[in-house]
């Protein structure tokens, strides 16, 4: 397959939009490859995600976003985003000390099951850099205290916007984003919490589970919003426990389980298939 466009909107629910939208693409010589499309009937709002190929298309690709905004948008109050698959999105990892979720990250990365550049790794603590070095990519850490912490996250920013980052992925990373952070990434910071939100809260909730006899534990992939572990989530899974389990294989359970939700996550950001719409998303197909 050559390049194709990939559009998601969501709008207002009103006859005729999915027609008028096929119809648009297809009238330019459009060969659509993909179409998935809901509606939310509590809320009267139509969602879709389509892709077609563009080696025939007859509208510029530089051209279509204005095309689509001008011929549909205003006209069914549609919010859009445009996405092209030679374009690839560039993600930038932020990790502490664990590494579990890191090295799964850059495994799928290196074995090209990523469409996907990863320009950097950020961390507060310089443990992970052999990691960083050993795929080759850059890694820069910045000491975060209480003191310096508005500082420092600014530095973090302006080195994101010169390696024009698109998104962050949060791998363990044992700090609290700013709010500053989070309104310049809307919806494109992920976040991997040890549990299946909600959930055991504190430093040591594996502990915490096994002392209450759990018989399941989870993981939970979401957006980061202002409001701690309360974004939209995107992924989720549990690991069944029994009484045989110790506090060690719960840790061990746990971060397999965390590496492979946050996997998931990432790959459909990555894949343009997660809409995210006040606090929940829809996960296309």
């Amino acid at each position: 397959m050559g390049t194709t466009a990939k559009l998601l909107l969501h709008c207002p629910d009103k006859q005729g939009i999915l027609a008028e939208v096929t119809n648009f693409i297809t009238i330019n010589k459009g060969n659509i490859v993909y179409l998935d499309q809901y509606v939310d009937r509590v809320e009267n709002v139509f969602f879709m995600r389509i892709e077609w190929e563009l080696e025939s298309f007859l509208i510029p690709k530089e051209k279509i976003h204005d095309y689509f905004a001008t011929l549909f948008a205003q006209k069914y109050d549609i919010s859009f985003r445009l996405y092209f698959s030679d374009v690839k999105p560039r993600m930038a990892i932020f990790v502490s000390k664990m590494s579990h979720c890191l090295f799964d990250m850059l495994a799928r990365y290196t074995a090209g099951e990523w469409n996907v550049e990863i320009p950097l790794i950020i961390s507060n603590h310089p443990n992970l850099k052999p990691v960083a070095e050993r795929f080759g990519i850059p890694f820069y850490v910045f000491p975060i205290t209480k003191e310096n912490k508005m500082e420092q996250e600014q530095k973090e920013l302006e080195l994101l916007r010169e390696n024009k980052i698109n998104f962050i992925v949060l791998a363990r990373y044992m700090q609290v984003v700013s709010e500053q952070m989070i309104e310049e990434y809307p919806n494109r910071i992920i976040n991997i919490h040890h549990s299946f939100l909600p959930a055991f809260v504190g430093a040591k909730p594996y502990h915490a589970a096994f002392v209450r006899g759990v018989k399941i534990i989870g993981a939970t992939s979401h957006y980061v919003t202002t409001e701690l572990d309360a974004g939209p989530i995107i992924e989720q899974d549990v690991v069944r426990i029994t009484h045989k389990d110790t506090p060690e294989d719960l840790v061990n359970k746990g971060k397999d389980l965390e590496k492979i939700v946050l996997s998931r996550a990432v790959q459909k950001h990555i894949e343009r298939k997660i809409l995210a719409y006040h606090n929940k998303t829809v996960i296309f197909n």
